[in-house]
This record gives structure tokens, C-alpha cells and sequence, in this order.
């Protein structure tokens, strides 16, 4: 079985910082693309960034300039930095993993979610 678990969300005010962290664990045969995604209250969960294991990202527009993603592949894990957060950042933050398991596939895993509140 594999679980991803989110930490470092938080309540923080306008023009400051977190740091989002998702570690993934079980039997992990190798991880593919990982990244984060968020979802607002009444809107649909959209794509943050993504970092892909040969090291290519994808950030949306929203957030370019400011978070960065990044990863560690010894510790199956993946992490957001998040620089001048604006009020329009606060969602659930989601991390997302392509996770072959045993040597059986590629399967998309989704962490529990961790709260991120910016106030203004």
C-alpha cells in the first residue's frame, strides 16, 4: 500500500511564506511525476506545479515567480515553497504522485490534503 502525506500548512498573512512538504511511503518500485494541487472553496481543484523525475516543471500562472517546487528522490519526497502568498493562494493543497508500485505500473496516489489560509 502506498500513502502520501502532506505537512506544513498553515495559517500565514499576506506576503509571507510556507513550505509545503508530501513524503511518500510503501512499496515503491519508482515515482514519476510528482506536484501539488490546490482547490478553493466552491471552485475545482487546479494544478499548482508539477516536477517531473527527469527535473522538468510546470508551474501555473497564478503562482510563477513565486512557489517553486522541488523534490527529493531519496526521500520520495516533494516540497513547495511558497513566497508572497496573497490571499487568493488559501485552498486545500494536494500532493499528487505517479507511483509504480512493485514494478506493476504507473497509478495516481493523492495525498489527504493540508488547509493553507492567507489573510489579508
Amino acid at each position: 500500500q502506498v500513502q502520501l502525506v502532506e505537512s506544513g500548512g498553515g495559517l500565514v498573512q499576506a506576503g509571507g511564506s510556507l513550505r509545503l512538504s508530501c513524503a511518500a511511503s510503501g512499496s515503491i518500485f519508482s515515482i514519476n511525476a510528482m506536484s501539488w494541487h490546490r482547490q478553493a472553496p466552491g471552485k475545482q481543484r487546479e494544478l499548482v506545479a508539477a516536477l517531473t523525475s527527469g527535473g522538468s516543471t510546470n508551474y501555473a500562472d497564478s503562482v510563477k515567480g513565486r512557489f517553486t517546487i522541488s523534490r527529493d528522490n531519496a526521500k520520495n519526497t516533494v516540497l513547495l515553497q511558497m513566497n508572497s502568498l496573497k490571499p487568493e493562494d488559501t485552498a486545500v493543497y494536494y500532493c499528487n504522485a505517479a507511483i509504480d508500485v512493485r514494478g506493476l505500473g504507473f497509478h495516481d496516489y493523492w495525498g489527504q490534503g493540508t488547509q493553507v489560509t492567507v489573510s489579508s
